[in-house]
């Protein structure tokens, strides 16, 4: 097993956070989320950044919010939600995240589930899924208009519908009438956005891809990368895949992935 000073020389290499491995370009960043299988947005836990790894200065120094993006590669973010293979989800306790095609399989079981479950607990959630269901794919304006809901309602509505990954939300641009564009989200249940369920992965698969990503990690933080409640209350991941091997301790309180893992 290596130490926890080797595995985090190799988070540091890996997770890309020294300046001499900065992001530069958009195909750069995907073959980061291809290696990582997840990014998060912002710098928020031992979890990969795409910000993070960008390594230049904020737009806004000593802003926070949006601000405290990076000046130049902020946009970059979204181009990469926007490609083939890609899937941003909210699942990140409400902070956008990204997955590659190969954590998305693994998530897969997790998200139909709480898909079923949402369509079943609200008839509000319940009203937007089914009309996502019959419509496909639609913007939040046009979601709004056609289901008779103010911009308060919907905002309410879909939160918890994006927060458990039953619904997924990217930025699209869209050509206006009279010249110029505009940028709107657009909202898509899961299982249009991953159609043919993977059959495989679930929780505990997911937590080892996750430690994966970020090489090495503070034990305790883990149970609070995910929105799901329910795991954390009543099922002891992680302490259960220490027990099997598929997780390690290196020293108490920080957890890394075995190289076979």
């Amino acid at each position: 097993m290596e130490s926890l000073q080797e595995l985090e020389e190799r988070r540091a290499y890996e997770c890309r956070l020294m300046p001499g491995r900065a992001l530069e370009s958009v195909d750069d960043a995907e073959e980061f989320l291809r290696d990582r299988g997840l990014l998060t947005r912002t710098p928020d836990s031992a979890l990969p950044s795409f910000y993070e790894a960008c390594h230049e200065e904020p737009y806004k120094p000593g802003a926070r919010g949006f601000g405290s993006w990076p000046a130049t590669k902020w946009p970059w973010f979204e181009a990469l939600a926007r490609r083939p293979g890609v899937f941003p989800l909210k699942i990140h306790r409400g902070k956008h995240i990204l997955l590659s095609e190969e954590t998305a399989a693994l998530v897969d079981p997790i998200l139909r589930a709480e898909l079923a479950r949402m369509e079943q607990e609200g008839e509000d959630w319940r009203l937007v899924l089914e009309h996502l269901a019959v419509a496909g794919p639609s913007t939040a304006e046009d979601l709004r208009v056609e289901l008779g809901l103010k911009p308060k309602e919907l905002k309410l509505i879909r939160y918890p519908l994006e927060l458990c990954g039953a619904v997924v939300s990217r930025i699209i641009v869209v050509e206006l009438a009279g010249g110029g564009h505009d940028h709107m989200s657009e909202l898509t249940r899961w299982d249009q956005a991953y159609p043919e369920p993977s059959g495989r992965g679930g929780l505990d698969d997911l937590i080892v891809a996750a430690v994966r990503a970020a090489v090495v990690a503070p034990e305790r933080e883990v149970p609070r990368w995910f929105s799901w409640t329910w795991w954390t209350r009543d099922d002891p991941v992680v302490e259960r895949l220490v027990a099997e091997g598929r997780l390690v301790r290196p020293e108490p309180g920080w957890v890394a992935a075995p190289a076979s893992a």
